[in-house]
């Protein structure tokens, strides 16, 4: 199948709707970087983006696609990540385009125009080769990875979760959703959870409107304080610290938005769901498992993090039924290991200075010819390979 890489350049340091300043692509042979300022129709290129039969190859693609859907209306589709292949492919979860460039093509890459303002015209010729080699080697890199990929038997654990990641209704935006995202919110009860939706999606649609930061008209902070300490009159609402600067409009508009919150049935407030808490003196059973978790990724060459946090490893532990490593690749890859070692089947060893997956059999205390007793640990009757 054809493959095009794509990046692009922008801003959104004072806007909420990211403003597209350049789309740079290469098919491996050419290269080209296209002005969004200076061109009226992009209707070709959102064709190409948005063809099928090509593969758009994006490095931590998540904000290119949220500029692309936004600044040209295109749903770019099929995207196969660069950053998310690495991850299963040895490198660590979130590689810099940099490091994947100089692991695969031996290239280093400086960072000179890193803090370019890409709205200014003209771009200089350092410029254009700086975003031009944003892509330059993308084309190579994803031949180098499928083939790996292909050879480990990995595209297939690869692709669902590179199609949930770029799936493009994750880019957009549902005013009701925006609580979602509201930081140090999780010390909210439900209720107050209800009156930060509704807060949240106010903010979300004023800032749209007027095409500014949402930090601009209240703060996250601010804003879990009046979710925390609800004001029913505008003098109350000003007392709190980050409201000062509020319109008339706007206390009236935050008012509202609590009256309704407030109105809302308890079971219809809010659950968020968390993810499970380690029973009282269980912090050493995870420890352990994050351990097999890390033996099993140094093994096969998938980073950790990819294959399992901590929240996962609690939610196992749990028993919960939607946890991540119960089904799919990574039920396979380590789950059923971490079943056993929960089941007591399976256990951990040190043996030579390194740590081991083993069978267990029996409880011991042993040592191996070029190491002292060292403790308790699992025997063994057959490693896990």
């Amino acid at each position: 199948m054809p493959v095009l890489a794509v990046d692009t350049e922008f801003l959104r340091e004072k806007t909420y709707y990211p403003k597209l300043c350049l789309v740079q692509v290469s098919t491996g042979e050419e290269i080209a970087a296209i002005d969004p300022l200076s061109i009226d129709d992009l209707t070709p290129l959102v064709r190409l983006f948005e063809d099928p039969k090509i593969v758009k190859v994006i490095h931590a693609c998540s904000q290119d696609l949220e500029v692309l859907l936004y600044g040209i209306h295109c749903a770019c589709a099929p995207v196969f990540d660069t950053q998310l292949a690495a991850a299963f492919l040895g490198m660590r979860q979130q590689a810099s385009y940099a490091s994947v460039v100089e692991h695969y093509m031996g290239v280093h890459l400086p960072k000179t125009e890193s803090l370019t303002d890409w709205s200014r015209r003209p771009l200089d010729p350092e410029q254009l080769v700086y975003a031009e080699d944003d892509v330059r080697y993308l084309p190579d890199i994803y031949r180098c990875m499928y083939e790996r990929l292909m050879k480990t038997n990995r595209l297939g654990w690869l692709m669902p979760e590179m199609n949930a990641y770029t799936a493009p209704e994750n880019f957009k935006r549902d005013p009701k959703e925006a609580y979602l995202h509201l930081k140090r919110s999780n010390s909210l009860t439900r209720r107050q959870m209800a009156l930060a939706r509704e807060i949240c999606a106010w903010r979300e649609e004023r800032a749209a409107q007027h095409n500014i930061p949402r930090k601009w008209i209240i703060s996250d902070e601010t804003l879990v304080e009046i979710c925390k300490r609800p004001p029913a009159t505008s003098e109350r609402l000003k007392r709190i610290r980050g409201t000062e600067s509020l319109s008339q409009e706007s206390v009236a508009s935050i008012l509202a938005a609590i009256k309704v919150g407030r109105s809302i049935p308890p079971e219809e407030c809010p659950v968020i769901e968390h993810h499970s808490r380690p029973a009282a003196g269980s912090e050493g059973v995870l420890e352990l498992m994050y351990a097999l978790v890390k033996i099993v990724s140094e093994k096969e060459g998938i980073a950790p993090q990819l294959i399992a946090n901590k929240n996962d490893l609690a939610d196992l532990l749990a028993q919960k039924k939607d946890s991540k490593l119960s089904c799919g690749w990574r039920h396979e890859l380590v789950g059923k290991q971490l079943q056993g070692l929960l089941a007591g089947e399976v256990g951990l060893t040190v043996k030579c200075g390194h740590v081991e997956l083993l069978e267990a059999s029996f409880w011991f205390l042993g040592s191996c010819d070029c190491c002292p007793p060292h403790g308790v640990h699992f025997s063994q009757s057959k490693r896990l390979e």
